[in-house]
């Protein structure tokens, strides 16, 4: 286990006993949970729109359970809907009412996401997304080799990234 944050906007001004749809919006490698705070109008939107979103930060993990141990797909998954929505009730747990989205390695996680619980999620986005896990991996590499080591504690064997579970493309088939 290991302890992480979450930034969370909920709307102020909702009618009794509504449910809310919900955005889990997800951040880029060189980020965390606040980057859509500190860089983006994400609150005006939220509350325009009248839409709860979830940032969670998940380290340089990209959204993957780590060969290391650490399991990021699982919390972003699995345990954060189920734990936003004991805190939040208001949250609604309907697939049309939740959305993914996220920005670079973010991008894949949410396609990840979604790809994997398609019955979870009404739409996902990936904004700039590593769609293509594997090329980038070694396009990584080829620029500069230390990432060997980065991208093995992430995935393990990086021979078996293709036609994965952390394979966009082949989630999508």
């Amino acid at each position: 286990q290991i302890q992480t944050e979450m930034v969370v906007i909920l709307p102020e001004k909702l009618p009794e006993n509504s449910k809310v749809k919900t955005l889990y919006l997800f951040h880029g490698l060189s980020d965390d949970c606040s980057i859509w705070t500190r860089k983006t109008s994400i609150e005006r939107y939220a509350e325009d729109k009248q839409i709860a979103v979830i940032m969670p930060s998940v380290n340089l993990s990209f959204y993957t359970d780590t060969a290391y141990g650490h399991r990021y797909f699982t919390f972003v998954g699995d345990e954060l809907p189920s734990v936003c929505r004991k805190f939040f009730p208001q949250l609604s747990d309907k697939r049309e009412d939740n959305f993914v989205a996220g920005l670079s390695m973010g991008g894949y996680g949410a396609l990840k996401v979604a790809l994997t619980y398609p019955n979870r999620y009404c739409a996902a986005a990936s904004l700039s997304g590593a769609l293509d896990i594997a090329s980038d991996i070694q396009r990584n590499m080829d620029i500069r080799p230390e990432w060997a080591f980065f991208f093995q504690q992430i995935y393990g064997d990086l021979r078996m990234v293709n036609h994965s579970k952390h394979d966009i493309q082949y989630l999508a088939k």
